[in-house]
This record gives structure tokens, sequence and C-alpha cells, in this order.
């Protein structure tokens, strides 16, 4: 039996196997970088963040423990499930469409770890930075998360096979018009299983032109989680400031 998805983000997401091939992601780091971040953008003390496309919630957890109020959203039913667990009362998960304005306003907006370029069309990437705007008030920051697409491709392992729980996960990965895809498949209780992780490739420029439009504006760029300058060939990240 083989299960595929074309919307792949609105259906792999929600399967239990791609946390379990994501398992190992490193929390360490990811709250370095939370401290590292707020600290350079010198939110407010009980400053209200917005963690879009926030998962099961690892970055929503560490900033609540940093005393932010977050709200934490994400098309994942299954992963926003999972993360109210963790809820208090300056602690909220909500299943939410990131190219849709979320009813509220924030002092900060954080869409990390490459949660963007999902979409089938530019539109869809516009409409997500429209939506980030509408989401800040008048001295509210956003921060955008995404890889080094040309870094990336220039260290693109074509196909590797990663174990984990006894799952062998075959990944077979490409650059095809425009986009950075994974193929994904293993075999689990003698079921086959496919899906596939489609990440346009997009650039400073692509992010620069989407920022003009909707009307927002760069200040700072960044190639790594200790906030060092980017740098297009060697910087691992993307890491956007704007407001």
């Amino acid at each position: 039996m083989t299960k595929t998805t074309k919307q792949w983000y609105a259906s792999w997401f929600d399967t239990p196997f791609y946390h379990i091939l994501y398992k190992d992601r490193d929390y360490t780091e990811a709250q370095a970088f939370m401290d590292t971040l707020t600290q350079y953008l010198n939110l407010p003390e009980n400053a209200k963040v917005l963690d879009l496309a926030c998962g099961k919630g690892r970055h929503s957890v560490y900033l609540n423990k940093l005393g932010y109020q977050i709200t934490g959203v994400d098309l994942s039913e299954q992963s926003i499930a999972h993360a109210k667990q963790f809820e208090n009362d300056t602690l909220k998960f909500n299943v939410h469409d990131m190219t849709k304005p979320y009813p509220d306003t924030f002092d900060a907006v954080f869409n990390l770890f490459t949660s963007f370029g999902y979409f089938e069309t530019d539109e869809c990437n516009l409409k997500t930075v429209e939506s980030i705007k509408a989401e800040l008030n008048a001295s509210g920051f956003g921060v955008i998360d995404f890889m080094n697409a040309e870094y990336v491709i220039d260290h693109l392992i074509p196909e590797n096979t990663k174990t984990v729980d006894g799952i062998d996960f075959l990944q077979k990965r490409r650059l095809e018009n425009g986009y950075i895809i994974k193929d994904i498949s293993f075999d689990v209780d003698d079921e086959h299983y496919e899906y596939q992780e489609r990440v346009k490739a997009l650039t400073l420029n692509d992010f620069e032109s989407f920022f003009e439009k909707a009307g927002v504006h760069l200040l700072d760029v960044f190639g790594d989680y200790k906030l060092n300058k980017f740098h297009t060939k060697t910087s691992e990240r993307l890491i956007m400031i704007f407001k």
C-alpha cells in the first residue's frame, strides 16, 4: 500500500513519521537562538509574540519560559493538539493558515526553521508576508528564519538513508523547477509510504521583492543562529528582520 500526498505540508506534517524522522533536532541550538534573537530585538517585558508555523511548539514553550506571552499557530491539527498540553495563561496554540492574518497584533512575529516557501505560487508567499505585516503592532518586528538556498543547493546530498526508531527513511534530494525537493520513502508493518517535501529555493532578492510589494522594511540580515553577517556562499541560514 502506497500513501502519497500532493499538498505535502498539509498531510506529511500531520503524520507521526514526520516527527520520528526529525526527532533529533537540536533543542539546545534552538534555545540559544531564541536567547540571542530576543536580546537583539530588545523586546519589552511580557511582549506578545506570534510563533507562526510553530509545529509542536518547541520554540513557543521556550519563549514562554523567557517571560513572553506566546501564541503558537500551525496548519497541522495534530501538531497543535500535541502542543496544547503545554498551554497556560500566557501560552496558547491554535490551528491557523499562515497566508491569512491572525486576528491579533504582536510585538514580534517569528517564522522559524524554514517554515516558509511551501506554496506553489509566489502569490501565497506574498500573502504570508502581508499577513505578518498585519499581525505586527506599530513597533513590532517580523522575523523569517529561512535556509540559505544557494548554500543548500551547493551542498545537496542526492541520496541517503536515515534510520530512526527502526525505520529506514530513504531520502532523495534534487533541485527541480526552482524547488528543493526531498522524496522520502519507507516501510512500516508491511506498508510502503512515500512523501515529498517541496520548498521553493527563495533567495534574499526574492524576499526583498516580497517585502517591497508588502510595504515592509528590511532592517537586518543574518547568516546563522549566532546572528553573524550573511554571506551568500557560506552562510547556512538566511535570517531577516523587518518592520
